[in-house]
Order: structure tokens, then sequence, then C-alpha cells
């Protein structure tokens, strides 16, 4: 009974530090993010990649992709901005931990199995600046494919902050109906190399 009392005891104390250690995070990155309106950029884009990937009529869709090219020069604009002020966060509260499932305390007590998220997010800038810019010279169609990528790798990256990967996987399949392994596929070849290179695999 006593042992059975002692279990409990610790899975409650690791449910409180593992929620207060969450909150503390998702009101760190949504400080930040506030400030800028990337996820209503984001929804924009993507919607308006559905509309003009649905368009007939050739001249219409040459229209949206030409304002969907203001759309991703603003997004990519934000986001720079919003990575370079992450950035000036003190380490000691960006480390995540690279361990599937959130454990209490884990960036601390494993520190060889964590990563910079503000690295992260300066990887994720240079990517969506690229593909805004479309420096792989790609159709409008297959830039739209990698842009969105970028997008949703970094979208993963933020739950990963906030949560863990586990989840972060979760919310992209059900999001997205796109797996992680897809959606890193899938971004442009320095986006991929340099984010494997900090968070492995």
């Amino acid at each position: 009974m006593e042992i059975l009392v002692l279990v409990i005891l610790i899975a409650v104390t690791a449910w409180v530090l593992k929620s207060k250690e969450q909150s503390r995070r998702i009101a760190l990155l949504g400080g930040q993010l506030g400030k800028y309106q990337i996820e209503k950029l984001m929804e924009n884009l993507t919607e308006g990649y559905m509309r003009c990937l649905a368009e007939d009529d050739a001249e219409r869709r040459d229209q949206i992709w030409s304002m969907l090219n203001t759309a991703e020069a603003a997004l990519a604009d934000q986001f720079g901005r919003f990575a370079a002020g992450f950035g000036r966060i003190d380490e000691a509260q960006t480390r995540t931990s690279k361990l599937p499932l959130a454990l209490p305390l884990a960036d601390r007590l494993f520190p060889n199995a964590t990563f910079d998220a503000r690295k992260a997010f300066a990887i994720h800038a240079h990517g969506i600046a690229d593909a805004a810019s479309n420096a792989l010279g790609q159709t409008p169609k297959r830039k739209a494919f990698t842009m969105s990528a970028e997008l949703f790798l970094m979208q993963h990256t933020c739950h990963w902050f906030c949560r863990s990967k586990s989840v972060a996987s979760a919310r992209l399949l059900a999001r997205h109906q796109t797996s992680y392994a897809l959606a890193l596929d899938s971004v442009a070849p320095a986006t991929r190399k340099a984010y494997q290179a900090l968070v492995g695999g």
C-alpha cells in the first residue's frame, strides 16, 4: 500500500512539473508570436494555394500566384523578425528535449539530449525566406509545395518546443495529414540538412 501511494505521489508530482514547464514554454512562445500575424498569413497562404491549384483559368491562376508571392514575402519578413527576437532569449529557456515524450526537467537532467530552439527557428527563417524568394528556381506549383513543407516543419518545431516531439508529430498528422518524416523530406535540401544536424535523425 505504501509503495502504491509513493508511486501515485511521484506520478502526480511529475505531472504537475511537466504541466508547469509546458505552460511556461507556451507563454514564452506565444508572447513572441503574438507580436506578428504569422498564423493568419499561413492560413491565407494555405487557402490560396488550394484555390490556385483548383483554378482552371490560366490567367486567373497567374493573378492568384502573384498575390500569393506578396503574402509569402510578408510571411518571410515577419517570421524573420520573430526568429531574430526569439534569438535574444536566454538559452536556458530555449533548450528543447529530443526525447519523444515529455518528461519534467528533461532539458536539465539530460542536457546532451536537447537542441536550442533559437537555432531551429533561425533555420526555419532561412528556409521560409528562400522559399518566398524562390531561391531554387521552382515552378509556382513546386514552390508552393516547398513553402508548405517549410511551414509545416516550422509548426512542428513550435509544438515540439511547447510539448514534445510525439505530440508535435501527432498534431502535424491530424492538422495537415502530413507526417513529420514527409515534411522533413519535402523542405529544401539546405533546410533539411541544417535541421537534421541540429535535432538529429
